[in-house]
Parts: C-alpha cells; structure tokens; sequence
C-alpha cells in the first residue's frame, strides 16, 4: 500500500468517506493553507479566513460523497465549497478591514505586482511591503467575480480548468474574468502623474 503522504486527493476522499481520520488528516494539512489564502483574498479579514477554512472541511465531511470526478478535481471541490462559506459570509457582512501579515501571501502578491507592471526589482524591504500592500487593496477593491478569477488563477495558481471548475462556469468566462480583472488591477496600480501646476489666480485669473 502506497505511503498516505504520496496518496492521489481522490484516494485520501476514499478514505475520508470510509470513515478514515488520517486521510482526514492528510487532506487537511495539504489543503488547509491554500484555502486560507483564498479566503482571506476574499475577504481582506484573517479572523474570517480561520472561521471559512473550518467551515469549508466541516462542509466537506458532510458532503463528501457529492464529489464528482467527471466534474473536477477534489481541491475544485474544496474551493467549490469555500467558495460559497465566502459568499454568505460577505453578503452578511461587506467591512473589511486591512490583511494582517503573511509572509507566504506577501509573496504571492509580489510576485502578483510582476504581473502588473509594477517593476523587476525593489529597492529595499520597504518599497517592497508598500507595493504588496498596494496589491492587496487592489485585489480586495475588484468585484467578487474577478477578485476570485485573479485569486484562484495568479494568487493560488490554478490553471483555466481547475479555476471554472471552482467556480462552475466555463473556461471562457474564467478567461474573460480574468483578462479584465488584470486591466482593472493595472490601472489601479498604475502610478498616478504629478499633476501640472495650476496658474496663480493672484493676478486677476478666474
């Protein structure tokens, strides 16, 4: 029998429907930081992120055996699942409130800031932390949609499948999402121009 730590996702689901707690265990510990991740993209709330992870394995026990292959992969299941946690959760409540510190996430959104146009290289840890800052607030800012296309597929690295699989609907609509999440995020990540100095009105201007 092959090592539980090199068991396919599918096997370790097996397993968790059989009733086998270290397939449980197995899963979790494989899955549990990236669903944080999303969720506090999502959400911008560390607190929230903790409650939506418990509730999305909790879900899954549950519902375990709604799994489908034909339709995705166990982790698309999963994020299906905190998928829909984060939804309720911000429609009963729209008040973020700024990312607390997370070094991984610190440096999938400076490798996100890449993406935007925002430079190869920084000059220092600061101007580093303001740009992932920047991103942040970004993301947070877009509409659910394309905050979750921009999540899943430059944040969590999916790929187009696994991404319309999370968030049922066709790969065409996870491109298009995306495709103008990246333009909304590029123009507001974009430097803003010092602006050209007005002329005085001291001398009689209107």
């Amino acid at each position: 029998m092959p090592d539980r730590a090199e068991l396919r996702d599918e096997d370790l689901l097996r397993r968790m429907g059989a009733g086998d707690d270290e397939a449980f265990r197995s899963f979790y510990l494989r899955h549990q930081r990236p669903i944080y991740r999303f969720a506090l993209h999502m959400t911008g709330r560390p607190e929230a992120a903790e409650e939506i992870v418990q509730e999305a394995f909790m879900t899954l026990i549950r519902e375990i055996s709604k799994f489908d292959s034909a339709r995705g992969t166990p982790q698309a299941f999963l994020f299906g699942i905190a998928r829909n946690h984060v939804r309720r959760l911000v429609e009963s409540d729209r008040r973020f409130v700024p990312l607390a510190e997370d070094d991984d996430l610190q440096v999938r959104a400076g490798q996100a800031s890449l993406s935007y146009g925002l430079g190869e290289s920084l000059s220092d840890d600061l101007a580093r932390a303001e740009i992932v800052e920047r991103v942040r607030r970004a993301v947070l800012a877009l509409p659910e949609h394309y905050r979750e296309a921009v999540t899943l597929c430059d944040l969590q690295g999916f790929d187009y499948s696994a991404a319309a699989a999370t968030l049922d609907c066709p790969i065409g609509t996870v491109r298009s999402r995306l495709a103008r999440a990246r333009e909304m995020l590029v123009a507001k990540l974009r430097p803003v121009p010092t602006a050209a100095k007005k002329p005085s009105r001291a001398a009689g201007g209107r």
